[in-house]
């Protein structure tokens, strides 16, 4: 990867990445560091699905923060797939962040991580961070820091919200600290390299979740077809998008009453790809089942896993 521009002496750049279970606040974290909505946020686990890459712009770094989804203990084909990418993602970035949220006593799901963590941390610096500061009292989030430290000899423990801004900059100074001397390795403004068309189905997914429950949401998925300019109109793109669901009765679900839910996750799903993309689209939608994909090699690669 090329260089963009000549940086000044003692410029850092360089990649972190967040690990952790799922559902503990990676990529808002993600997203409160790169100060843009790169990384879909859910209250349903497993919302992430790729190694998604953030970029902080700083006048003495650039930090790519690389969200992964939450490793877990995996019940599908997809599952382990998931895993294999937090794993690679691991094993070629700068600085680890390890993740727990305040809200949630620390477990044996932690301690997992943290077994395979140390290897890693053997050559790779790892930061554990305690995450949703914002939902407890301090002294909740002081028990966290003590049950994080006790897990490993971190190099650095940060208490953080991505929501109201604690420490989200301390954490960005550590991060950058860790980083190697080199020039930036992305264009200044560019707040990720993801394709756009990932990045469209992404929002389509997230505003599908919402709402629903169950085993629902790991079922979903999204993929655009097409992205064209609207005919006759410079103004405006047609955005051509699939949603996959497992069976036909989670079909129904995310369809809705004579089509209210499906409308409903359109206009969520657009008002944010128009802020992405700085357009107008029309969104059109389509609901298909591909039977038990989780589990199915074959459609795993049709839907980019």
């Amino acid at each position: 990867m090329s260089s963009f521009a000549t940086a000044p002496q003692g410029y850092r750049s360089g990649f972190a990445c967040f690990v952790g279970r799922p559902n503990v606040g990676k990529s808002t974290l993600t997203n409160a560091l790169v100060g843009g909505k790169v990384a879909i946020t859910s209250s349903r686990p497993q919302t992430t699905r790729h190694a998604i890459r953030g970029i902080l712009h700083r006048p003495d770094a650039q930090l790519i923060v690389v969200d992964t989804p939450g490793l877990h203990k995996p019940k599908t084909l997809l599952g382990s797939r998931l895993n294999d990418i937090v794993r690679a993602t691991w094993a070629e970035v700068d600085v680890i962040g390890f993740c727990v949220p305040a809200d949630v006593e620390v477990g044996r799901g932690d301690e997992f991580i943290v077994n395979e963590l140390r290897s890693v941390a053997k050559h790779t610096p790892v930061f554990g961070v305690v995450t949703k500061t914002d939902l407890v009292l301090p002294e909740v989030v002081a028990g966290r820091l003590g049950a994080l430290a006790e897990l490993m000899d971190f190099a650095e423990v940060v208490p953080v919200s991505a929501v109201d801004g604690f420490q989200v900059d301390l954490l960005a100074d550590l991060l950058v600290a860790r980083l190697p001397e080199g020039p930036p390795l992305y264009p200044e403004g560019e707040l990720t390299d993801e394709p756009e068309e990932t990045l469209v189905a992404e929002f389509v997914r997230e505003a599908a979740l919402e709402g629903v429950r169950d085993e629902l949401p790991h079922s979903i998925a999204v993929v655009v077809q097409e992205m064209l300019q609207h005919e006759g109109r410079d103004d405006m793109l047609d955005v051509h998008a699939t949603i996959y669901v497992e069976r036909d009765s989670q079909k129904g679900i995310v369809i809705g009453h004579r089509g209210s839910r499906l409308r409903e996750v359109g206009t969520n799903a657009r008002r944010q790809i128009e802020a992405l993309l700085g357009t107008k689209i029309y969104l059109d939608l389509h609901v298909t089942v591909a039977k038990d994909w989780q589990r199915d090699p074959r459609q795993l690669r049709k839907l980019g896993f």
